[in-house]
């Protein structure tokens, strides 16, 4: 493998393909969700390059910061940042070149697109990584409200405001996240008390965070078909999402009251199918 090779798959493995690629889909769901022309192919096109960009720059930059944390988890150890693979400046420009694009293409698209993306990136790099991340427990709410901007950034590039079906999109994220982060923090306890780095399971025990998985699911689940109703979902759809979110609830009761470690994975992997498939409705619905 060359050295261009090389360098190139160190650096895409920093942007987190498949997270960033998740948080696109909610993007473009959010956009289609306000019934625009869905074959509109440039602002696609641009929706898609200026969010992934603003999303991979962000996601740069927390592997920047992290580095040191990162060493000393057994799961995040073998990262570039974490082995030296990578310079530790260049990463840092290429995180602020990404984000400053990414950013600014949202801007010159249009002004409130552009704010809500730069508000994700503010909250993900310096709110919850490099303020909250170190110091408590609840620095997911932070994340997850990062993690939510990208589905109300492209409804309001659709619409050209926000609305509350935007907002209960973002909500129904915004509480998903945990139920995803969480399951995540139990399996990875240990590395997590190597690092110092406070989470939930380490803070409040692991029957409160069991009952949190359930709470989030519930709310997740609750704003999804809400919003799927608001956007004007069919009755097949929206009896689809609320099957996809009936499991969700089950798996989540089950964590909580039969608690297993092969409960806690299949809630983690079903929780990004869900949310995935909850997109895809989304998009199918308009189309």
């Amino acid at each position: 493998m060359s050295i261009f090779a090389a360098k190139f798959r160190h650096y895409w493995s920093l942007t987190k393909p498949s997270q960033s690629g998740l948080l696109l889909a909610t993007g473009l769901a959010g956009y289609m969700s306000a019934r625009c022309p869905v074959f509109n192919i440039g602002t696609i096109l641009s929706l898609s390059a200026s969010l992934f960009l603003a999303i991979a720059g962000s996601t740069v930059l927390n592997m920047w910061w992290d580095r040191d944390i990162d060493a000393k988890m057994g799961r995040t150890q073998k990262r570039a940042t974490s082995k030296g693979l990578v310079d530790e400046n260049e990463v840092l420009r290429a995180g602020l070149i990404l984000s400053v694009i990414g950013v600014g293409w949202a801007v010159a698209m249009d002004a409130l697109y552009g704010l809500i993306v730069f508000a994700g990136l503010f909250f993900d790099v310096v709110i919850y990584s490099i303020w909250l991340k170190r110091r408590t427990a609840w620095s997911i709410v932070w994340g997850g409200i990062s993690g939510a901007m990208p589905i109300l950034a492209g409804r309001a590039l659709g619409l050209g405001a926000i609305d509350w079906i935007g907002v209960t999109l973002a909500l129904g994220i915004l509480f998903w996240i945990p139920t995803h982060t969480l399951t995540f923090s139990m399996k990875f306890a240990k590395d997590y008390a190597d690092a110092c780095v406070p989470t939930f399971p380490s803070t409040y025990g692991l029957t409160v965070t069991r009952a949190t998985i359930a709470i989030s699911s519930l709310l997740a689940a609750v704003a999804m078909v809400v919003a799927g109703y608001g956007i004007g979902m069919t009755w097949g759809f929206l009896r689809l999402l609320g099957v996809l979110s009936t499991g969700l609830l089950m798996l989540a009761v089950t964590i909580t009251f039969n608690p297993s470690e092969r409960v806690n994975f299949s809630l983690f992997k079903y929780a990004s199918i869900y949310m995935l498939a909850a997109m895809i409705l989304v998009v199918l619905e308009v189309i």
